[in-house]
């Protein structure tokens, strides 16, 4: 069984509630039939009822099994604006403007999620990352400890032996543009528990990326990396991590042994902590495109309670793994 199977065959056993506030996106609706069928997660579309309807019936998406929320008519408008209110009112927040706040699809979902209505949103397949990360930061929040949320990938590379099996966590490839020694050390964190909790990993291998390993170059980004390794290594002394490591002698054990003698990671990397986000993010989608990898995220790591992004661009598939994802995250 492949891992994005397992997945899905996970997270039916748990069939949790999932919110998708983008109820009159055509791919969401159709994503939200499969889900259903599959008994993957109870859905909950948002949207005015007759426009969510107008699409399934031009997708023939059947959604019989799926439950429909117009956001200003539910009972529970009043209370999640109260709650809006109340939480972010310190911040200047009038109860006109919670109400009207309330009123957007990605706000009334976050609510939801933060109230225990739902489990877990999912959205992204018509707003931008940052859309759907402001209300879930000014309402779910980060996990206690945690000062950020990042993004990982679960890259399934075909062919390939290196890793686990060919399977990595990158991190961080969406959020964090510049991120300090002490977020890349949370990073590490939060992406080995992704690698135990969503792809089975069970004993995650951290390595921390640069252009230098072990001394090899002299730069004040490389004392970056140096640094958040020994936060982590300090911080959290469970995990298996090393740094700084160049690439291949992160995850090829020839080189690994060569250029990292005595590490108890090198060459044997599965879960790769980029030093900044263009580097995460360009590593990602080479990796995808040459290797023709499969790249299921971002996985947003570090919410109090699970919000995932998608990507403008994603398939109905796409959707689908995703909120596979943020069930097995709940």
């Amino acid at each position: 069984m492949d891992l994005i199977q397992s997945m899905r065959e996970k997270a039916s056993q748990k069939y949790a509630t999932i919110v998708l506030p983008e109820g009159t996106e055509e791919r969401t609706v159709q994503a939200a039939q499969i889900i259903s069928k599959e008994k993957i997660a109870k859905v909950i579309l948002l949207g005015e009822k007759s426009q969510v309807e107008a699409v399934a019936q031009k997708t023939n998406t059947d959604l019989s099994e799926v439950t429909i929320i117009n956001p200003t008519e539910s009972d529970k408008f009043k209370q999640y604006a109260q709650a809006l209110y109340e939480l972010r009112k310190n911040k200047g927040l009038t109860e006109e403007d919670a109400v009207n706040l309330t009123k957007n699809p990605l706000y009334f979902g976050a609510l939801m999620v933060n109230s225990g209505d739902a489990d877990g949103m999912v959205a992204g397949a018509q707003n931008t990352t940052g859309d759907v990360l402001r209300p879930a930061l000014q309402i779910i929040k980060t996990e206690k400890g945690i000062s950020s949320v990042s993004g990982a990938f679960i890259m399934i590379v075909p062919n390939c032996e290196l890793g686990s099996n060919g399977i990595f966590v990158f991190a961080d490839c969406a959020v964090n543009p510049n991120p300090t020694a002490e977020q890349l050390a949370e990073i590490a964190y939060l992406s080995a528990k992704t690698a135990i909790k969503l792809v089975g990993i069970e004993e995650p291998k951290v390595g921390m990326l640069s252009f230098s390993t072990k001394g090899s170059a002299k730069h004040e980004l490389v004392d970056k990396v140096i640094e958040a390794t020994k936060i982590a290594q300090e911080r959290y002394p469970e995990l298996a991590i090393d740094g700084e490591l160049q690439l291949d002698a992160a995850i090829v054990p020839k080189v690994g042994s060569s250029k990292a003698p005595g590490s108890k990671v090198a060459g044997q990397v599965n879960v790769l902590v980029f030093p900044d986000l263009q580097a995460g993010n360009i590593g990602y989608k080479l990796v995808q495109r040459l290797a023709k990898a499969e790249a299921i995220g971002p996985v947003l790591q570090g919410m109090n309670k699970p919000v995932n992004d998608l990507s403008r661009g994603c398939s109905v598939e796409d959707i689908v793994n995703t909120v596979a994802m943020t069930v097995l995250q709940c």
